[in-house]
């Protein structure tokens, strides 16, 4: 790992700073040789597709099975939406 810059170094060599950032690395800030801070680059955006195809991948979400129609409603009562929402309020 490189070294990292001092606060003062940091504030004089921001261009380079980020010019390493761009290439993919890190970069780290120190102050009286404490590490206080990290830059690092952005991930670049990805479509909603490629990042729902990755949860399904991890696991984190998975296709439904069957269809709506297998979904019944729990009322059955005419009215009892409009009668829930006004006891609301």
């Amino acid at each position: 790992m490189a070294r990292p810059y001092s606060v003062h170094e940091a504030k004089a060599k921001l261009s380079e700073i980020l010019r390493k950032v761009k290439q993919g690395r890190s970069v780290t800030i120190s102050e009286r040789g404490r590490e206080i801070a990290r830059i690092i680059p952005i991930a670049p955006e990805r479509s909603l597709a490629a990042r729902l195809d990755q949860l399904r991948r991890e696991g984190v979400i998975v296709p439904a099975s069957g269809s709506r129609d297998a979904i019944r409603p729990i009322v059955r009562r005419r009215g009892a939406l409009r009668r829930f929402l006004a006891s609301r309020g």
